[in-house]
């Protein structure tokens, strides 16, 4: 079934409208909460409190744009809820001491620093264009979709988008075959 039909039979209350939902969505919405949260734990109960809140607003709930896009929005919004939230209990509890991440496996020295690379180089765009590249790459959100959900034009989402490759496309150069992408 479609996202439309499995949305109205969320709404009369249906829960395998619902199971088929959150199948077919959890799992991304887990990635792209962690590539803004940064922390897998993080993202999966952001995912589970949009899941959540859909069956909760289930009947009140209007769709302007596509289920999959209002799923991706509400989870960014409430990804950003949340790194808010943690700046202000830093600010206001200073000796709040962060958990340290777990030690990683060694690797070769030349994939590690390829990882090092190309992490750097997302980190380096401009915070927009790593916004638009994240969700089209790793969410595999269409420019109409990542227009909707950020609230900007298509036209936007495509010069972006570009931008950011041409910005990567630079910085990689040097470590790809052939000097490009």
């Amino acid at each position: 079934m479609s996202d439309q039909e499995n949305f109205e039979r969320l709404r009369q209350g249906d829960e395998r409208g619902f199971d088929e939902i959150f199948r077919a969505h959890y799992t991304g919405l887990v990635g792209f909460a962690q590539s803004i949260l940064k922390d897998r734990a993080d993202a999966e109960d952001t995912a589970q409190e949009v899941m959540l809140e859909l069956w909760r607003r289930r009947s009140n709930i209007v769709l302007e744009t596509s289920l999959r896009a209002y799923l991706f929005q509400s989870t960014r919004n409430r990804a950003l809820n949340r790194i808010r939230h943690q700046r202000v209990v830093d600010r206001l509890d200073p000796e709040v001491a962060k958990p340290a991440a777990a030690p990683r496996p060694d690797r070769e020295l030349a994939e590690r620093e390829m990882s090092l690379v190309i992490r750097a180089a997302l980190e380096d765009l401009p915070d927009r264009c790593r916004e638009v590249f994240r969700l089209s790459r790793e969410s595999g959100l269409k420019y109409a979709e990542i227009a909707t959900a950020l609230g900007i034009s298509i036209k936007t989402v495509e010069a972006q988008m570009g931008k950011a490759l041409r910005m990567l496309r630079e910085r990689l150069a040097p470590w790809l075959p052939d000097g490009g992408v």
